[in-house]
């Protein structure tokens, strides 16, 4: 899936529902020193899908489930070579947070304060739309418990 000009990754924007407020997981990448959303690149033959799950898995210990697609972000890496990053709006159903070589802290945060940590505009223009998907799907569910 990835050309030599391109790189191909695949993330997890993912979202704690049981409170009134939404609030959203960011990660701290120590090698960066950037507060990111958990992303990485494809395995070989592996589809985007599969491949967000399996690394939000990796950066974060959490095992999610899928509840919406979201947008693809193109942008330039560091190193001059383009990078497109597929995400899915995601739940985590079990595990925690575990120390890793990637990832050295995580944190829930409502909207407006991940807004403000996330270093990449491309993060900040995601979690807007999975944010829009999050009322969007909570105004389905009010509307099917009042039928």
């Amino acid at each position: 899936m990835s050309s030599p000009d391109r790189i191909e990754a695949a993330g997890g924007v993912v979202v704690d529902l049981s409170k009134r407020k939404p609030r959203y997981l960011l990660i701290h990448r120590p090698r960066y020193d950037d507060w990111s959303l958990p992303k990485g690149k494809l395995d070989r033959s592996e589809k985007h899908r599969d491949a967000a799950l399996r690394e939000v898995k990796e950066e974060t210990g959490l095992v999610c489930e899928v509840i919406a697609k979201l947008s693809s972000v193109k942008y330039i890496t560091p190193s001059g070579r383009q990078k497109r990053v597929k995400y899915w709006l995601m739940q985590a159903r079990s595990g925690e947070f575990v120390v890793n070589d990637e990832v050295d802290a995580v944190t829930w945060v409502k909207r407006s304060q991940a807004i403000t940590l996330l270093t990449h505009v491309h993060d900040q223009a995601v979690l807007v739309e999975a944010h829009q998907a999050v009322k969007e799907i909570r105004r389905q569910t009010q509307n099917e418990t009042h039928l």
